[in-house]
């Protein structure tokens, strides 16, 4: 099967192209680079079943040759991480809305199956218990740039939806969780990379606002193998899907177990949200998923717990 991964050299996307080469595909990745890498598929980059084009997804006639030759679109690419969405908002937007527009107005076209890879920040602020999917939103002011992705995201959502119902177009949603592991970088803001390395380099762990909201983290190999089992799955077409682990743990829970694995001496330091996103930065206070819908349609249940996740981001550094 040909599959065409957007946002392929990205964290998550290179993991996704890796799996499926190891599964015989033959793999299409476009990639702007903007938080992608080239590094990221180094390991695959000689593998004569990989096609990589270094473009935008907003270039139409490139991106209609291929998904034209494909068969399964996986749409990854977005604007991702806290810092650069604070730093970047109109470009966050832009990529976001117009990028998965392009997408399924393309594979509309060729009635080409498509995959959208949505966000646990879809949820917004909500404080009981587990979401699940069919769970009301619960989004905070405009004037706060915070809830801009998770705004463009739902658009998303909703837009798939529509080419769903209206033009029975073959749709997937996942909703991915907080997902970690090798190859992650802490650079635009994600939690575990940036303490894992400033542990490993004996400097203050940075620990935003009070430390006592909480997340629930994926493993990204265990996110691939559910999108994958999505996307092959017929019975998953024209639904949403939370991808996660349900096992809660708050930020300053994390920092402490990443000095106690690293061996660290490094301090932990709470830092205002202010001072390192700016005004107009709000936070969830928990984000945890219910994934009884998806281990109901695919038998899905995560493999890792948070010490193998944790433990393989630390061996990622240290090589």
């Amino acid at each position: 099967m040909k599959v065409l991964i957007t946002g392929g050299a990205g964290f998550i996307g290179s993991h996704l192209a890796e799996r499926l080469l190891e599964l015989n595909h033959e793999v299409f990745i476009i990639d702007n680079l903007w938080t992608g890498s080239l590094a990221n598929i180094e390991g695959i980059q000689d593998d004569n079943r990989l096609h990589l084009v270094v473009d935008t997804i907003l270039n139409e006639s490139v991106m209609n040759e291929l998904v034209f030759k494909v068969d399964h679109v996986y749409h990854l690419a977005a604007a991702v991480g806290v810092k650069k969405i604070m730093d970047h908002p109109v470009e966050t937007l832009d990529i976001n809305v117009k990028g998965t527009e392009a997408v399924l107005r393309l594979a509309n076209r060729f009635k080409k199956k498509v995959l959208i890879a949505s966000t646990s920040e879809v949820y917004g602020r909500h404080l009981n218990g587990k979401v699940s999917e069919d769970d009301n939103r619960i989004m905070g002011s405009v004037k706060k740039r915070r809830w801009a992705y998770a705004c463009s995201k739902t658009l998303d959502e909703f837009l798939a939806l529509a080419y769903h119902d209206e033009k029975k177009l073959p749709v997937v949603i996942s909703r991915l969780f907080n997902t970690v592991g090798p190859r992650q970088t802490g650079q635009y803001g994600m939690v575990l990379p940036t303490f894992v390395q400033s542990a490993l380099l004996g400097k203050s762990i940075a620990v935003y606002g009070d430390g006592t909201q909480s997340r629930s983290f994926i493993h990204v190999r265990d996110a691939v193998e559910a999108i994958i089992a999505l996307m092959a799955e017929p019975q998953a077409d024209g639904d949403v899907f939370n991808v996660g682990n349900d096992h809660e743990i708050t930020i300053n829970e994390l920092a402490q177990r990443v000095k106690d694995m690293t061996g660290s001496d490094s301090t932990i330091e709470h830092v205002p949200y202010e001072k390192a996103y700016g005004p107009g930065f709000e936070d969830m206070e928990r984000r945890c998923p219910n994934i009884e819908k998806i281990n109901n349609l695919i038998g899905f249940k995560p493999v890792y717990d948070l010490e193998a996740m944790i433990q393989s981001v630390i061996d990622y550094f240290k090589e």
